[in-house]
């Protein structure tokens, strides 16, 4: 372990006022001692960080870790969060620094709101993104509501994606470290939610946040990041959903979008919309996954301009612009299909209470079950608008 600043912190305050994190980072006001604030920590870098941060910056700091699924089983995972070896990191980091921490117990909880629908959405013949509905329901709603009742003024998080003051509230934007922005997976954040919310972190980078660590002598400075969906070993994710559907997974043929009969698959959840690589079918040319037919047990491929689609469907849409333009027909946007993926142009269409997305330029591998994530054009992209799941496309 890193010797705990020996020069008295000198390292970590240079660090501290060269990153810009010595002001009123949280915007609360006042002395800090006088603000409670609840750290949601995951046992990782960035969470230790932001609490270790906001620590030594004089708030009343409470560190909360959710234990979410089995830690006896996840306890051999790397960075993997929320359980295990990662409550570990987190209860011995609060302890080192000085500040309470607490491990509050919501396996059933997250079963119910996230790995539940998890298994569900595959079987239907979708793409689900776990992540965001995690933060939805259960870390920016049920830990939320438990910050506030522990009587603090706002809840931290270690994610990359930036709070900032707008002339109409508190926006959403993306952090200023392209490669590790989470607004993709922000997107279902409502506006109440974003009142109470701070993210620290949103204007380093990674390398920047692990010079702190380093600096504050935290024994995990350079521990992994979490690559996989965390109750996910080894991403296997078709063995997770037949662990929790035992038997749903039934064979059918992989059909070409000409008709033609190309051969049989063990199971529509273990393909996904755009995939090329395992399909155990050849016919000369590359063949990706176009759609899957989850009622017919029947997966489509096809050439990749048969991916490419106008237009896309979106229900349970979130919107946290501004509320002149709330939900406007003809509304110009950017819009993400994957968190990889840059934004493109994209107008808003909205009839009859249904949204969908136009998209200025087709775009290839849109999924339903994934997310289409709406950006500003005014300013580079920068403030995220809202979004919605995508249910189907045209």
């Amino acid at each position: 372990m890193t010797t705990k600043m020996r020069d008295g912190g000198s390292r970590a305050d240079t660090l501290i006022r060269e990153f810009g994190l010595d002001g009123d980072i949280l915007g609360l006001g006042g002395n800090p001692a006088d603000h409670r604030v609840v750290v949601a920590m995951s046992g990782g870098v960035d969470s230790t960080v932001t609490a270790t941060l906001l620590h030594k910056a004089g708030y009343d700091v409470v560190g909360v870790t959710l234990q979410l699924y089995d830690h006896g089983a996840a306890i051999k995972k790397k960075g993997a969060c929320c359980a295990g070896q990662d409550i570990y990191d987190a209860r011995r980091a609060a302890e080192e620094m000085g500040f309470p921490h607490y491990v509050l117990d919501y396996e059933n909880r997250f079963r119910e709101a996230v790995m539940d629908e998890f298994a569900d959405t595959y079987l239907a013949g979708a793409t689900p993104i776990p992540c965001v509905r995690c933060n939805e329901r259960v870390k920016f709603a049920d830990l939320l509501a438990q910050a506030k009742q522990l009587g603090a003024a706002c809840m931290a998080t270690g994610h990359y994606i930036r709070r900032v003051e707008g002339p109409n509230g508190p926006e959403l934007r993306r952090a200023e470290d392209a490669g590790k922005d989470q607004s993709y997976f922000l997107f279902a954040t409502t506006r109440e939610q974003l009142d109470y919310l701070r993210f620290p972190l949103g204007g380093l980078t990674k390398d920047q946040t692990r010079q702190l660590a380093e600096a504050f002598g935290l024994a995990i400075f350079d521990k992994p990041d979490s690559q996989d969906i965390c109750f996910v070993p080894d991403g296997n994710y078709a063995d997770i959903v037949e662990k929790l559907r035992p038997g749903a997974a039934e064979p059918g043929e992989i059909v070409h979008v000409d008709g033609r009969v190309l051969g049989t698959h063990d199971g529509v959840l273990r393909y996904t919309v755009g995939q090329r690589r395992g399909l155990g079918v050849a016919t000369g040319e590359p063949l990706y996954v176009v759609r899957l037919d989850p009622a017919n047990r029947q997966v489509i491929v096809g050439p990749r301009e048969a991916l490419r689609v106008n237009e896309i469907r979106l229900h349970e849409v979130n919107w946290i612009g501004d509320e002149a333009i709330a939900g406007q027909d003809g509304s110009q946007v950017l819009v993400k299909v994957r968190s990889t993926r840059p934004p493109v142009p994209a107008v808003l269409q909205v009839e009859d209470g249904k949204v969908s997305v136009l998209l200025d330029e087709g775009e290839e591998g849109v999924a339903p079950g994934q997310a289409a994530v709406f950006y500003s054009p005014a300013d580079n992209a920068a403030r995220v608008l809202g979004g919605g799941w995508i249910t189907g496309t045209v």
